[in-house]
C-alpha cells in the first residue's frame, strides 16, 4: 500500500445502511491513494494501518462528500426581472409563453463565448464545492441550436480541469422550443443532430428532456430517448413539474436513471418508478421559487421503495439557488423528508441518479470523497438555515 492516510476520532455517517445514517462512533477511515481502504470503529483498526500518521478530528462528523445531481450552472445572463414579474402575479407558464423563461436565457447564452460561460460556471461550482460537494451534474439546454449546445457542454466538461470536482454532463436539447419553430421540426433538425454531434465529441454522459405542456410531449421526448438508447446513453427526465402529462411513466418505460421534479406524479407513477429502478429527484428550490403548492408524493415514494434524491436545480429562472445544504433543509420543511432521507438524497441516492457506483457512501473500495463537518449530529446539516458548517473536504484522497 502507498500513500495511506488515516482519519481518527471521527463520527462517521457512512450512508451505506439501508435506512438512516449508518453512524459509527469513534471511527477511523483508512485511505489508500484515491480510495477508501477501510472504515470502522477505531478499536477495530487493522494493524496494517496502525502506523499511518493520523488526522485526528476531535469528534467531528464525516459524511460522503455531497453530490448535486441536477443543475444548470452553465448559462449566460440572469432573470431577476422575471422574479419581479412572478411577485407581481405572473405565473411561470405565462412568463414562458410571453417569451420569457428558458427562451430568454437562450439569447444570453448564445451571445456568450466558451470562456465567458466557463468563468461564470466556475463561480457557481465554487459555491457548491465550499459546501462539501464533490460531484456536480451539469445540463445543456440553453442553446437550442447545435453550436451553442456543444459550447455549453464543452464549458461544463472544462470545469473539472480548473477545480477539484467531478462533472457529469446531461444533454438537454429537448428543453424548450425556440421562438417561431415547430417542436417536431426542432427535434428532427436541431435536437437529434446536436445529440449525435455531442456524443461523437465525448461530451454527453446522459440525455435529459423537459416533458411539459410548455415544452415537449411524451411522444416527442420518446423520439429523443430512442436516439439516446441507440447511442448507448442513459436517460433522465424533467417530469410532472407543472402538470401530469405522463412523463414519469415515460421515464419508467425507458428505465431512466431518474425522473426529476415529479410534483404531479401519482401513486401509479411511484409504482412504475419502483419497478424501473429509477430515482425520484426532488427539487424544492423550484417549488419554493415558483410558489407551487402541489407537493411530490413522498409518502407514495416511501411506501413503494422509490429512492429519493435531492438537488439544487440551480438555474437562472425557476431555482436560482446555489446551496445544496439549503435544498436539504427545504426538502425537509417543504416536502416532509427526514434529515436522514435528505442526506441520503444528496449522497447515496444522488449518486444512483447519475448512474455512479463508486461514490455516495463511505465503504472500502469507494472513492475517498469526504466532507468533514463542525457538527455534533448529522441532522444539523438539514436543520440549520443559511449556515455552512463544512470544516474540510477531501476529494479523491486529497484535502
Amino acid at each position: 500500500m502507498t500513500q495511506v492516510q488515516l482519519i481518527t476520532g471521527a463520527r462517521v455517517a457512512t450512508m451505506a445502511a439501508p435506512d438512516g445514517y449508518g453512524l459509527i462512533e469513534d471511527a477511523a477511515i483508512a485511505i489508500d491513494g484515491e480510495t477508501i481502504a477501510w472504515v470502522g470503529s477505531s478499536e477495530d483498526l487493522p494493524a496494517d494501518f496502525a502506523n499511518a500518521d493520523p488526522l485526528r478530528l476531535d469528534g467531528r462528523l464525516v459524511t460522503p462528500a455531497l453530490i448535486d445531481c441536477h443543475t444548470h450552472i452553465v448559462h449566460g445572463g440572469h432573470r431577476a426581472r422575471e422574479f419581479e414579474m412572478r411577485l407581481e402575479g405572473a405565473s411561470y407558464e405565462e412568463i414562458a409563453r410571453a417569451g420569457g423563461g428558458i427562451v430568454s436565457t437562450v439569447e444570453a447564452t448564445r451571445a456568450a463565448d466558451e470562456p465567458t460561460l466557463l468563468a461564470a460556471a466556475l463561480t457557481r461550482a465554487d459555491a457548491l464545492i465550499a459546501e462539501g460537494v464533490s460531484v456536480i451534474e451539469v445540463k445543456s439546454g440553453y442553446g437550442l441550436d447545435i453550436e451553442t449546445e456543444l459550447r455549453m457542454l464543452r464549458a461544463a466538461r472544462a470545469i473539472e480541469k480548473h477545480r477539484p470536482v467531478r462533472i457529469v454532463t446531461s444533454f438537454l436539447g429537448a428543453h424548450a422550443v425556440p421562438k417561431s419553430t415547430d417542436a417536431d421540426a426542432y427535434i428532427d433538425d436541431i435536437c437529434l443532430p446536436a445529440l449525435v454531434a455531442a456524443h461523437t465529441e465525448g461530451l454527453v454522459d446522459a440525455v435529459d428532456g423537459f416533458c411539459e405542456g410548455i415544452a415537449f410531449s411524451p411522444d416527442q421526448i420518446a423520439r429523443v430517448f430512442d436516439r439516446a438508447k441507440a447511442l448507448g446513453l442513459p436517460v433522465k427526465l424533467h417530469a410532472e413539474q407543472l402538470s401530469h402529462l405522463g412523463g414519469t411513466a415515460l421515464a419508467a418505460r425507458y428505465h431512466a436513471l431518474s425522473a426529476d421534479h415529479v410534483e404531479y406524479a401519482t401513486e401509479d407513477d411511484a409504482i412504475a418508478l419502483a419497478q424501473s429502478g429509477s430515482v425520484a429527484v426532488l427539487l424544492p428550490g423550484a417549488f419554493y421559487t415558483l410558489h407551487e403548492t402541489q407537493k411530490p408524493p413522498v409518502d407514495a415514494f416511501r411506501s413503494h421503495g422509490v429512492p429519493m434524491a435531492v438537488a439544487t436545480d440551480w438555474n437562472p429562472g425557476s431555482s436560482p439557488m446555489g446551496s445544496l445544504l439549503l435544498a436539504m433543509n427545504m426538502a425537509c420543511t417543504l416536502f416532509g423528508l427526514t434529515p436522514a432521507e435528505a442526506l441520503t438524497g444528496t449522497t447515496r441516492n444522488a449518486a444512483r441518479a447519475l448512474g455512479l457506483t463508486d461514490c455516495g457512501t463511505i465503504a472500502p473500495g469507494r472513492r475517498a470523497d469526504l466532507a468533514i463537518w463542525d457538527v455534533e449530529e448529522p441532522a444539523e446539516l438539514a436543520y440549520r438555515i443559511g449556515v455552512n458548517p463544512l470544516h474540510a473536504r477531501i476529494f479523491g484522497g486529497q484535502g
